[in-house]
């Protein structure tokens, strides 16, 4: 099998902080290989080192091929990396910051000139091309950031929170250009706190916790690790709420949860909801509400966890890198 991101072993120490401890992980070629895990469980870290932003203290990382510590400039040369806070100029047009990484890349200026305006068109913002980013929608910077990333025609993408502060109209217009991306044959590597983004977008995820993968699999391979359904129950009076919560969660296993006026719980048993049913009418608890669903990736999360998901903060809840971490890198280029 071909993979096109790889890690064996990867460690990272910022200070008194273990980022990494030991990470193994690989994307398939051409799919979107989702890390999920907790604010600071080595996410970003695991990103900037894949990108050649900062070296890592053990183990060995390999895209598209190439050592990311031996031969960091071929890495750079088939790599294009999107944060979670778009990078481009505000000051510039549209085509001027396209046109800029263009010639920055080393790119001829006719030849980055039509590749700006190809890219401009494909992301849909050939109308605005000619406007400052200033007075771009959040959702029209976040699509010139990934286009700014693909000026250089990468193989693979490098996607740190893509989606952040998006409204759900604009998350969905990158979700499609990634899949339209992808379906060309564009390997990505995806880091997310919107566990619907990694769900619909990932062919395979892996979770990362205190700097140590917990988990990996498909996403359907790892709703099944906590109950491929979901047994959701609303009682009709509110005041018998934390009974009926105790009833359930005897059946059911301490992963049972309240959540609001529902209750949820992983069914892992076919037996679970007529057992609950009895308890229930024994009772005498009414019920307004008692389905079956599949698991999320939010329930899984917790489970594996202790927590939901949540947004990342503006540092990116993880040690930042020293400054000469950074002057280290770029002089072994």
């Amino acid at each position: 099998m071909t993979y096109a991101i790889q890690a064996e072993g990867l460690a990272k120490r910022f200070r008194e902080t273990q980022a990494l401890a030991g990470v193994d992980l690989a994307a398939r070629t051409g799919t979107v290989l989702g890390l999920l895990g907790p604010n600071g469980a080595g996410k970003t870290t695991a990103v900037r080192i894949f990108a050649t932003l900062i070296r890592p203290d053990g183990g060995r990382a390999m895209v598209a091929g190439h050592d990311v510590v031996r031969d960091p400039g071929l890495v750079r040369a088939v790599v294009g990396l999107t944060g979670q806070y778009a990078a481009v100029d505000e000051n510039l047009t549209g085509t001027e910051n396209l046109l800029l990484i263009g010639r920055l890349l080393g790119i001829p200026r006719r030849e980055a000139r039509a590749r700006a305006a190809e890219l401009l068109d494909y992301f849909q913002l050939s109308e605005a091309a000619g406007r400052a980013v200033k007075t771009f929608s959040g959702g029209m910077r976040r699509r010139l950031d990934l286009a700014a990333s693909l000026v250089g025609r990468p193989q693979i993408l490098f996607l740190d929170e893509p989606t952040t502060g998006l409204d759900p109209h604009s998350r969905g217009e990158v979700w499609e250009m990634l899949r339209g991306l992808v379906a060309e044959g564009v390997t990505a590597l995806l880091t997310t706190q919107y566990l619907d983004e990694a769900d619909r977008l990932a062919d395979d995820i892996v979770v990362i916790d205190k700097g140590r993968v917990i988990a990996d699999g498909t996403p359907d391979q790892l709703k099944a690790t906590v109950g491929g359904q979901v047994l959701q129950l609303r009682p009709v009076d509110i005041a018998d709420l934390a009974k009926a919560h105790a009833l359930v969660a005897e059946a059911a296993g301490p992963q049972t949860q309240i959540e609001g006026e529902t209750i949820t719980a992983p069914v892992k048993d076919p037996a679970l909801m007529p057992a609950v049913v009895r308890r229930l009418d024994h009772e005498g608890i009414a019920v307004r509400e008692l389905t079956l669903r599949r698991s999320s990736l939010d329930e899984v999360f917790l489970a594996l966890t202790g927590h939901r998901a949540e947004p990342e903060s503006p540092a990116g809840g993880e040690t930042p890198p020293d400054e000469d971490e950074f002057e280290r890198v770029g002089s072994s280029a």
